[in-house]
């Protein structure tokens, strides 16, 4: 886990992705996805750092995904510290954000209250 890269404005995690030895995180104007991503516009606009600093129940953009939207609810409720926290602690358990691609452990939900839970304690 590469930690100082955080976490994305939509909620996806950064500091998980395989991809980062490539992008150096959302917020360091690096993204390959920067030009296109609504929520980062959005959020810049609105000035805030992450969507989950935003007061509207919004579904746009990445946040129509349920991994991003249930990491979005998260840190709403609990923070950026507590998801990174345990983010770093489900991985040492083996838990996996990408396997080949962009699927992993993360990716097995419907319900965003499941996906929730899964966060906090690493068990389905």
């Amino acid at each position: 886990m590469k930690r100082e890269f955080g976490i994305a404005r939509c909620g996806l995690a950064c500091c998980l992705c395989s991809e980062n030895e490539h992008c150096r995180g959302c917020n360091s104007g690096e993204c390959p996805d920067k030009d296109w991503c609504e929520n980062r516009k959005c959020s810049i606009e609105k000035n805030y750092t992450h969507c989950h600093e935003c007061k509207a129940e919004c579904r746009k953009g990445l946040l129509s995904k349920i991994k991003p939207y249930g990491f979005t609810l998260f840190m709403k409720r609990y923070g950026e510290k507590e998801l990174l926290d345990c983010l770093e602690r489900n991985e040492n358990a083996g838990v996996v954000y990408h396997r080949e691609g962009i699927y992993g452990d993360y990716d097995d939900f419907d319900d965003v209250e499941e996906l929730i839970e899964f966060i906090k304690t690493g068990e389905k």
